[in-house]
């Protein structure tokens, strides 16, 4: 039997990680046990109770105002306890965030075997996203094996130095995620009164876009409201203090805008099923989004998931206001657009990496 230790700390993170759980532990070949962090407890355990996965060991090292030097300590420090007990045969991350790549690290320095689902993704810039790629590179120079979501990501390695029996090229497990939450008879107060309109859902928090992107992303919000009166906004604030401070600021007095509570993960994906766009600096939407029939729109500069705007599901748009508001406006103005892109088929995957990552997992 094969001793699987999974670490993960954030909602992202569980809502993808979740499904390759669940179906490890019903390998009787994989004795799968699962810690998180709690980089974000109050968001990721919403996501644990939907799937029914119980961690055997919390870190829960979240503090206010915590920064990365406090994420990768106290996960360094906690983490080497639980593998020191347990003493699995690999340790598995997922993508990208400091959680994973402190995991990884803490396994390489005891030298576990590293696992990383999602590997291989690139912008070819440091700094962008910043930290999530350093930490995801960094995360697969160390991993001896590599579960690469398509073939780019796969060459994104070979070309890093990772030999072909460490790349493994399986799809993404945030598409087997949407069998279990996206629901197309879910209903919501935001659902219900978008009704007649045409619904945008709105996702922005990353560190680097605080500031003079965040102004610009929420400036271009505003002017698609005034240009397109037919269109409705629903906005999942972040958690972060900065970025509730920018939302409120420039969208709290536009009356289609709705600013609310982060969704749990049913209800987002649900709200996506329901939208006609969005609009994302997320990685992850990029992924999700497509097999929902929503076209996206990313606010961002760089993107290292270039097989979506390769494939016309998505459209780079930069960070800049005008940047932003013409590419929504191109698909909101012109629906033959819009009806290509919600068509177009996903390229991350069909809903099945979770048992190709376990068959492998089994036979290693």
């Amino acid at each position: 039997m094969k001793n699987i230790l999974t670490v993960f700390g954030t909602r992202p993170e569980a809502t993808k990680m979740c499904p390759l759980i669940l179906e490890m532990k019903r390998r009787a070949s994989l004795k799968t046990l699962v810690c998180i962090t709690s980089q974000h407890k109050e968001m990721l355990t919403p996501v644990l109770d939907f799937f029914g996965v119980e961690p055997d060991f919390d870190l829960d090292i979240m503090r206010s105002g915590q920064t990365l030097f406090d994420i990768t300590e106290k996960t360094l420090d906690g983490l080497k306890k639980i593998i020191d007990t347990v003493r699995p045969d690999v340790v598995a991350v997922h993508g990208d965030t400091t959680s994973a790549f402190a995991a990884a690290l803490c396994a390489f320095y005891m030298n576990i075997p590293v696992a990383h689902v999602e590997a291989g993704l690139r912008t070819h810039d440091v700094l962008s996203p910043y930290p999530e790629e350093f930490n995801r590179s960094a995360i697969d120079k160390i991993s001896k094996y590599c579960f690469a979501p398509t073939e780019r990501s796969a060459e994104n390695l070979r070309r890093e130095g990772k030999r072909d029996d460490e790349i493994f090229v399986v799809g993404n497990t945030a598409i087997d995620a949407l069998n279990y939450t996206a629901d197309p008879s879910f209903s919501s107060e935001i659902i219900e009164k978008s009704k007649g309109k045409r619904l945008i859902t709105v996702t922005a928090h990353r560190r680097e876009n605080i500031g003079v992107n965040m102004e610009n992303m929420f400036g271009a919000i505003n002017d698609i409201t005034e240009a397109f009166h037919d269109v409705m906004i629903v906005y999942p604030v972040h958690k972060n203090p900065a970025v509730r401070a920018y939302a409120e600021k420039i969208l709290g007095k536009n009356e289609r805008v709705i600013l609310c509570e982060p969704m749990n993960t049913v209800e987002f994906h649900s709200t996506l099923l329901h939208s006609y766009l969005t609009l994302t600096d997320s990685g992850g939407i990029q992924e999700e989004a497509p097999s929902l029939g929503c076209p996206v729109v990313v606010m961002r500069d760089t993107t290292e998931r270039p097989e979506a705007i390769e494939a016309g599901t998505a459209v780079l748009a930069g960070t800049g206001k005008k940047e932003i508001f013409d590419a929504a406006a191109r698909i909101l103005g012109d629906s033959s657009v819009h009806d290509k892109m919600k068509s177009a088929k996903n390229p991350f995957g069909d809903g099945k990496t979770s048992l190709k990552i376990s068959d492998i997992l089994e036979k290693i």
